[in-house]
């Protein structure tokens, strides 16, 4: 088997999760996180959807954490996401942490939103 090592460029992948916060690249990060080729920031939640539609052009598919449940996107927030030309993919957060770091692996034009467990 030959192993190939990953490098990322802008975008650095979720190192790991726990109750009420996130580590990207090292780093603690308490509350809802925002995380693609631009770095890391803090996210407004679901309410928050201009800095998601912001991304649009950038990304190609978004992964939304919903936390330590999986649930639905409000059908209002999906529609807005889906209408810029982001494809939407709504799990658990950890679900949308090990996505995400593996399409990110892969070079693709990910985001990841996401609530804390």
């Amino acid at each position: 088997m030959r192993l190939n090592e990953i490098t990322y460029t802008n975008a650095v992948p979720v190192d790991g999760y726990g109750p009420g916060f996130f580590r990207v690249g090292g780093v603690a990060h308490e509350g809802p996180l925002l995380v693609w080729d631009r770095g890391r920031a803090d996210w407004g939640g679901l309410d928050d959807v201009e800095t998601l539609l912001s991304m649009a052009g950038t990304v190609d598919v978004l992964f939304i954490g919903t936390g330590a449940e999986t649930a639905h996107l409000p059908a209002g927030l999906r529609a807005q996401l889906e209408e810029a030309g982001l494809g939407v993919d709504a799990m658990n957060s950890p679900s949308a942490c090990r996505t995400y770091n593996v399409l990110l692996s892969e070079g693709r034009r990910v985001a990841l939103a996401a609530l804390p467990v």
